[in-house]
């Protein structure tokens, strides 16, 4: 089984804008993210430990300009803690083993789908193409990814 871990080596390679949003509960402007209109089969792992989180069988175009999904790709992967800053009642949406602020999830994802909507930063992110997913140690998650 793979280990993901938050390694002090892999947040000093981070860009500013990715530790930011990663380290220090920031996000990014809507609609300037690098995956919000990515379309392509594969997954989202977490920048930091690699972990995987999301699915693209599972993104949707919600509008509200950072890619969103329906679920996680693995449940215990996902942390959600009460948020109130910014005079708003929010439940962050963390990574458990990189300990990354990913962002934020809310009641209004599409009803057939389970009704939430992850809205994560792209910064926050890796994507793994489905035709690169084997080589880079994901090849377990190419049945839960649509073609």
């Amino acid at each position: 089984m793979p280990r993901y871990e938050r390694r002090p080596e892999i947040i000093a390679a981070l860009t500013p804008e990715q530790y930011y949003i990663t380290q220090e509960n920031g996000t990014e402007r809507p609609w300037s993210g690098a995956y919000n209109s990515t379309k392509q089969p594969g997954i989202y792992v977490d920048i930091v430990s690699g972990e995987p989180l999301f699915a693209s069988s599972d993104k949707f175009e919600s509008g509200c300009g950072w890619p969103s999904f329906t679920k996680p790709l693995i449940a215990d992967h996902v942390i959600e803690n009460r948020d109130t800053s910014h005079g708003m009642i929010r439940v962050e949406v963390r990574s458990r083993h990189g300990d990354s602020h990913l962002g934020h999830v809310f009641p209004d994802g599409p009803r057939d789908r389970g009704g939430l909507r992850y809205c994560i930063n792209s910064a926050a992110l890796r994507f793994i193409p489905l035709e690169e997913m084997e080589a880079e140690g994901y090849g377990e998650f190419l049945d839960q990814v649509d073609i």
